[in-house]
This record gives C-alpha cells, structure tokens and sequence, in this order.
C-alpha cells in the first residue's frame, strides 16, 4: 500500500511541475532572447534599404514625418529593443527608418 502512495505522490509533484511549465517557460525564453539581441549595424543591408537611422532629430528623407521613430513604431518592440523588421537586432527607441508606421492607440 505504502508503494502506492509513493507513486501518488510522484505522480502529484510531476503533474504540478508540469502545469508550471507553460507559464514559467515564456518568461525564461523571453529574457534568453533578450540577452541575445545585438545593436543593428548601419552597415546591415536591411537597414541601408530602409534608410535607418540611429537618430531620428538628424533624418532629412522624404518618408520622414515629424516625430516619427522607433519608440512610437507599431515594429518596435519596447520590452526587448527589438524591431520584428530586423529579427536578432535590437534598435534604440530614437532610431527611424522609412518602414515607420504609426502605432496603433
């Protein structure tokens, strides 16, 4: 009898570790894939195509709409530093380029 309560018990800590996951995991991938990002180069032909800037004050493009850079880009990704048009760079949050669309809200 005592063998069943054993594996009860086993089987009761597997399953509570198990329902853990899904709300443990996200965080952890999500602080994994920030340590990863690295600064968007200049040089990266992504970003010469789009005409990106490190500083959007300096921009003088025909696209350029005042006030217009990353932190309030629907592509940027504040948490993270991330820009979902340049997958593994992170772009600061007064840096622009052409693709700029405006954030919704």
């Amino acid at each position: 009898m005592s063998k069943v309560n054993t594996s009860r018990r086993g089987f009761i800590v597997k399953a509570a570790m198990l329902a853990a996951v899904p709300f443990v995991a996200p965080a952890l991938v999500g602080q994994a894939a920030a340590q990863e990002l690295k600064p968007l180069p200049l040089d990266n032909p992504q970003a010469k195509a789009l005409a990106y800037a490190l500083d959007y004050k300096k921009v003088q493009h025909p696209a350029f709409k005042p006030d217009s850079n990353c932190a309030n880009c629907q592509f940027f990704i504040a948490a993270t530093g991330a820009c979902t048009l340049f997958p593994g760079f992170s772009v600061p949050a007064e840096a622009w380029c052409s693709a700029w669309a405006k954030k919704a809200g």
